[in-house]
């Protein structure tokens, strides 16, 4: 098995593990219906993107 060269620092190390943590999703509110929806995404409740209708939702 292929062995490293060198030993990595310690903030190198820190530095690759830093993006294995999950985050929360940014979430703002639909300027339509006001459910909290992921921003820059169609509302999945109203079908509404930046005050548009994008998609048509039957009721």
């Amino acid at each position: 098995m292929a062995q490293p060269k060198r030993r990595w620092s310690k903030a190198r190390t820190g530095l690759k593990r830093s993006t294995w943590k999950l985050e929360n999703k940014n979430l703002v509110e639909c300027s339509h219906c006001h459910e909290k929806v992921e921003s820059h995404k169609v509302c999945p409740v109203c079908g509404y993107y930046k005050g548009k209708e994008v998609i048509k939702m039957e009721k």
